[in-house]
């Protein structure tokens, strides 16, 4: 098992500035080596014993006689293996400046964010704007959603006549809510697009619009089954989302900035 836990590892030259892990006829093999195999089988779930470290040895040796074997026979000297091989080695290399870069942003983005903390007054206006555009009250609501005009007023007049707004409703390009009558469920003024919200603001239980309401993504029509008061959760219930908001928003405007400043070619 633990042959094919370090199935796809490459070995690794030790550095003269450290002590190898092991050493094959004269060529030391690096105890980062080790390490990267032990990590994998740890990976797997073999804890870390004398054991395990005698298989990754064991392993390691195996590893290194076979190759220093293939060296022997000139196959690193073949093209097409050496192309693939080197291949093999660029992506391994890029893996590990990719690893080595990822750990340098992660550090700087922790510092910038100590150095620009968020308050609990920031916190506070963003839960108070939240609630503003939020409104105080919520509908349940469904809506027929239609590319054209023509077709929204066509739908308003079936309605007029008595037509069942679910039925009506299979003829929407919205998919999630089609086969359901419409629905969308309970929403807030702050969940839909401005003409919508405006729309079903202005409408009372069971009403539906008399004139198509147009959007960014067609021509609605509108009904209102219910309203009840927005019951909107305490500023400490919120604050761990809204801090996580604020920092995203922070990260957000920085690399923005720099952006900006960037030559992208």
């Amino acid at each position: 098992m633990l042959a094919l836990v370090f199935g796809a590892t490459l070995p690794l030259a030790a550095s003269a500035a450290e002590k190898p892990f092991v050493t094959v006829n004269g060529k030391p093999v690096s105890q980062a080596d080790a390490d990267l195999y032990i990590g994998q089988a740890h990976a797997q779930g073999f804890p870390d014993s004398p054991q395990l470290t005698d298989h990754v040895r064991d392993e390691l040796v195996r590893r290194e006689v076979i190759f220093q074997a293939a060296q022997k026979a000139g196959f690193d000297r073949q093209p097409d293996v050496a192309a693939r091989a080197e291949a093999a080695r660029q992506k391994i290399l890029a893996q590990a400046q990719a690893t080595w870069e990822t750990e340098i942003v992660r550090e700087y983005m922790q510092d910038f964010l100590k150095k620009n903390p968020v308050t609990d007054d920031q916190l506070r206006a963003m839960y108070n704007d939240m609630k503003a555009k939020g409104g105080s009250t919520e509908y349940k609501v469904r809506h027929i959603l239609v590319k054209d005009e023509g077709a929204a007023k066509d739908i308003i007049a079936k309605l007029n006549k008595g037509a069942s707004f679910a039925d009506l409703a299979r003829e929407s390009v919205d998919p999630g809510s089609r086969y359901n009558g419409g629905d969308l469920s309970w929403v807030t003024s702050s969940k839909v697009v401005k003409p919508f919200a405006d729309a079903m603001a202005h409408l009372h239980k069971g009403e539906y619009t008399q004139t198509p309401v147009k959007t960014g993504y067609g021509f609605h029509v509108i009904e209102v089954d219910d309203t009840r008061p927005l019951q909107v959760p305490s500023f400490e219930d919120m604050k761990p989302m809204l801090y996580q908001q604020a920092q995203a928003e922070l990260v957000d405007r920085m690399v923005k900035n720099l952006r900006a400043k960037a030559t992208v070619q």
